[in-house]
């Protein structure tokens, strides 16, 4: 079973939203982090060794994480979910669309 880490910028609405979605729904381990510097938790090398995928927000962040920690994302698998930030956390729209996107985070049938 895959451990997801979800990152955004701040770890406050985004993220914390689809770490929570993803284990209800795909039933594995998640967690989040930010890349800001005053993220409520500040992505790690130690949250990129527990996953297995790393899932981001916006590409712009894909490229940030990739420049602040590239040695430690050898191995994973990286996916860009394309969620601006305009959601509150768990706003009922933001749900429904990580819910869309889930499937490319996990195959059908894992």
């Amino acid at each position: 079973m895959p451990n997801i880490l979800f990152i955004c910028g701040k770890a406050r609405r985004r993220s914390p939203t689809a770490a929570t979605v993803a284990a209800d729904q795909l039933q594995v381990p998640t967690d989040f982090a930010g890349l800001s510097a005053d993220a409520d938790e500040r992505v790690t090398p130690e949250h990129l060794d527990w996953a297995d995928i790393v899932a981001v927000m916006e590409k712009p962040q894909l490229a940030r994480l990739k420049r602040q920690l590239g040695a430690s994302l050898k191995g994973k698998k990286l996916v860009c979910l394309d969620i601006p930030d305009r959601y509150a956390f768990m706003q009922p729209e933001l749900v429904e669309l990580l819910t869309r996107k889930l499937g490319c985070i996990l195959p059908a049938g894992r």
